[in-house]
């Protein structure tokens, strides 16, 4: 098992390109807006994880947010592909948050399968899936959540398996509760993620769901359902923040108890997400805060507990397994993708080239 390194000033001292700092600020302007309560959480990280974990989390948010915001989803997945392959080969596009990114994956040889992994799950979105079982949802929230956080451990240069498999449980966790959260404004945009087989068996008809989002009692079972999941997660997750440097673990600790915050606001609104959308004020966050430092002081007189070594969730799995490798050789960073990945971006470029054809037909 790969040692954990303890010293995360050791980040800063990797070769590479720089970190610009006007690109620096380019992404910390971004994720104050764009994600706030990473944002919060960030200010508890030393200095040489939290600039290059701006960078990360712009990366990633301005990603989403290319896919999110338009109609044209499979060309903006198909554009964020060659965004990644010009990452990889050390010639980014000459944006802030891509230069920022490149900067950080040469200086800390990001294992190209974890934001591959985070473009196959927006693959997944634009393609509209749905998923018929709570562990295929936890495969679609390993790809748009868990594998940021393997990459937020390789950032710390944590590449124990262990710490790594709890540090996706956070992940997982913090996507359910996302999806928890926004059952009503997903469903208004045609999205749906609940697990199929819960629908059906508590009578819902998923497209009945799309067409008029309503809160019944049924429906709110599930999103409590949901919240119990992540609070399992949740639980696990906290056994991999001792693993983490020292520096880091409020930080993260911190993550976790203000993300966790939001499901608790779904739950005293009844679990009612479809005509209320819970959030968090400053008042929360500072608890949040609060509650990771004390965490934080306590474990340091506990010993590790039993959950650290428990086994990665299957969805995660291949997380795991990539970070946990020794940092890739840089001549291999630009091949091959996984065949899972290919597929899914053939069926993209095919409906792109669809699209494109019946715009032509009704020009």
């Amino acid at each position: 098992m790969t040692a954990v390194f303890t010293d995360a000033a050791a980040a800063a001292s990797a070769p590479g390109r720089a970190l610009s700092q006007a690109d620096l600020d380019h992404c910390e302007a971004a994720i104050r807006t764009g994600s706030r309560s990473f944002f919060t959480a960030s200010r508890l990280l030393p200095a040489a994880v939290r600039r290059p974990a701006l960078a990360l989390y712009a990366f990633c948010r301005l990603s989403d947010d290319a896919v999110d915001l338009t109609r044209e989803k499979p060309a903006a997945i198909l554009a964020l592909r060659d965004r990644l392959d010009l990452v990889y080969r050390g010639r980014p596009r000459n944006a802030p948050a891509d230069r920022a990114f490149a900067a950080i994956v040469e200086q800390f040889d990001m294992p190209r399968q974890l934001p591959e992994a985070l473009l196959e799950g927006l693959a997944w979105d634009a393609q509209s899936r749905r998923y018929r079982t709570l562990q295929d949802l936890h495969g679609y929230s390993a790809r748009v959540a868990a594998a940021v956080g393997a990459m937020m451990c390789v950032l710390m240069r944590v590449r124990d398996a262990d710490a790594l498999a709890r540090a996706c449980d956070l992940g997982l966790a913090m996507q359910l509760t996302n999806i928890a959260r926004d059952v009503g404004e997903d469903a208004r945009e045609g999205r749906l993620f609940l697990p199929l087989d819960w629908l059906e068996a508590a009578g819902i008809d998923a497209d009945a769901l799309l067409a008029d989002p309503r809160p019944g009692p049924q429906l709110c079972r599930l999103v409590k359902r949901l919240l119990s999941e992540a609070d399992r997660l949740y639980f696990r997750s906290e056994a991999g923040i001792a693993a983490l440097p020292l520096a880091c673990r409020p930080g993260i600790a911190a993550a976790r108890h203000i993300y966790a915050a939001i499901g608790t606001e779904v739950a005293r609104n009844g679990c009612d997400s479809v005509t209320r959308r819970a959030f968090t004020g400053p008042g929360a966050k500072l608890r949040g805060l609060g509650t990771a430092l004390v965490h934080t002081a306590v474990t340091l007189t506990l010993p590790r507990p039993v959950e650290l070594h428990a086994r990665p969730e299957p969805a995660v799995a291949f997380l795991v397994e990539a970070a946990a490798k020794a940092p890739p050789a840089r001549e291999t960073w630009a091949q091959g993708r996984s065949a899972a990945l290919l597929s899914v971006l053939a069926d993209l470029e095919a409906r792109d080239r669809l699209r494109a054809a019946n715009r032509r037909g009704t020009a």
